[in-house]
């Protein structure tokens, strides 16, 4: 964790979410892949501060942002990479880069529940912010056994404090980012959403 004790990552998070979120609304051009992944890259060291308890991001979402960042080197959009898919009859298969949008997706959903949650309570504890991110976004899509793992993994989260220390924020700087990483990853997700549906291709896969 030394790096983090020069930066300021969830700065980092919602500066680059801002500027996706200026493409998404000005509805002019699709996302670009490249600096999509970059994005989401970002928001790795987070689920790395947050210890064993999303250790499952690890594998969730991670390995798929590296996909996505090398998909970006011959595919252009985020549009352009689930069209391909299409063609391909590959869109849900594992491993393919639209089922892997898919899981950086709920990532990114997650985050902002996370952030949501942490906003609205009081408290040193992560638990519960944590618990309810988990369930609203990733645990209808994994099995008893993951759920199981997480859920007793929860007691092992650091401290609201010790959070904020890892990332070099205090209470009132973190709120703002938080809230800067709502606001502007919001209309990306449901850019991405918007993808999916109206090819009919559904989210709940």
């Amino acid at each position: 964790m030394a790096d983090l004790d020069k930066e300021k990552p969830l700065r980092k998070i919602s500066e680059a979410f801002n500027e996706l979120a200026v493409t998404v609304n000005s509805q002019t051009a699709d996302v670009e892949l490249a600096p999509f992944s970059g994005a989401c890259s970002l928001i790795s060291p987070l689920f790395r501060c947050l210890g064993i308890a999303f250790r499952f991001a690890e594998r969730d979402y991670i390995a798929k942002v590296k996909d996505l960042a090398e998909a970006s080197k011959s595919i252009g959009t985020l549009q352009a990479l689930l069209e391909r898919d299409i063609e391909a009859n590959t869109v849900r298969k594992a491993g393919s880069h639209s089922r892997n949008l898919m899981v950086v997706k709920r990532g990114l959903d997650m985050l902002r529940v996370l952030y949501e949650q942490l906003l609205e309570t009081e408290g040193n504890s992560l638990k519960e912010p944590a618990s309810k991110s988990y369930a609203q976004v990733f645990a209808p899509y994994h099995g008893w056994v993951i759920r199981k793992s997480v859920a007793a993994e929860m007691y092992a989260l650091p401290t609201r404090a010790q959070l904020l220390k890892k990332l070099n924020e205090d209470e009132a700087s973190s709120k703002v980012q938080m809230q800067n990483y709502i606001a502007t990853v919001t209309p990306l997700i449901l850019y991405i959403e918007k993808l999916f549906l109206s090819r009919d291709l559904g989210l709940d896969w």
